[in-house]
């Protein structure tokens, strides 16, 4: 049964300058706040990876990186492209797969205030592209959305002109009155849904928010690599942190290829 989610404030994102580049985070709190700290079992149950995900790369992957995303988020678009360079520079080894999950920031505050009222029509718009013209296309389509997209910010409050979806959809080679027809019937919005509760549970509080999921817990080397990250770039807790099963890593914000690099470096290292 779907539970209904009550949020008591929405926070403004902010920007962190971190090992030279920026974290970025657009954060919604919830009733139920994130244990954040090191020195606390921290519990994080992220769902698992089926047929229905989207996955780029080796299903099988050894390291798994499960991204919340919200399409009009202006620091998925910032992250994306950094996952893009990750995956040119793992994916073809196999060594990590990457799964994109919806986690549209369009439901009203406790004030009914919404940030990113299009993000839910636009996340069923690549469940559409998905729908009808695969996995391939779906990554197409993501990969040209987060680069073409404004970032939505006082000068564009609405981000994306809709109308664009169809334009994109049809560049990416999918048919553009089948597109129309699939998003105007709301099929995927039980599906957007789900994802996004899915996010929740799994202790998502804003966008992007990211797991790497490990096939075995991970060693002392890689706490040390988190401990060392978090203290080095004065980074909260909050921002990366471990579960205390030691198989998934939690990353929040639009966080730096060297740091992801480093965490994949350490994990291929522990083998």
């Amino acid at each position: 049964m779907e539970k209904k989610i009550t949020y008591n404030n929405l926070s403004v994102p902010g920007s962190i300058i971190i090992a030279g580049a920026i974290i970025a985070i657009a954060i919604i709190w919830t009733k139920q706040p994130v244990k954040t700290s090191l020195d606390r079992a921290i519990t994080v149950n992220v769902q698992t990876i089926t047929s229905s995900d989207h996955v780029l790369g080796n299903p099988n992957a050894p390291i798994k990186i499960i991204g919340y995303s919200d399409p009009s988020c202006p620091y998925c678009k910032i992250f994306n492209p950094t996952m893009i360079d990750i995956m040119k520079e793992y994916g073809p080894s196999g060594d990590v797969a990457w799964v994109y999950r919806h986690f549209p920031l369009n439901k009203p505050d406790a004030n009914g205030n919404v940030l990113h009222a299009n993000a839910g029509n636009e996340s069923q718009a690549l469940e559409c592209v998905a729908s009808l013209g695969g996995n391939d296309k779906f990554w197409a389509y993501e990969k040209l959305f987060y680069e073409t997209t404004p970032s939505v910010t006082g000068s564009t409050p609405e981000g994306l002109d809709q109308t664009q979806l169809p334009v994109m959809a049809k560049n990416v080679g999918i048919d553009v009155t089948n597109f129309k027809d699939c998003l105007s019937s709301g099929k995927f919005s039980q599906t957007v849904d789900k994802q996004y509760l899915s996010g929740i549970n799994a202790g998502v509080t804003g966008t992007p928010t990211s797991f790497i999921m490990l096939s075995k817990p991970a060693n002392k080397s890689i706490e040390d690599y988190i401990g060392n990250t978090l203290l080095t770039n004065r980074m909260p807790p909050s921002m990366l942190y471990m579960s205390d099963d030691k198989k998934t890593i939690s990353m929040s914000g639009a966080m730096p290829k060297e740091i992801i690099v480093g965490l994949i470096t350490a994990i291929k290292a522990s083998k």
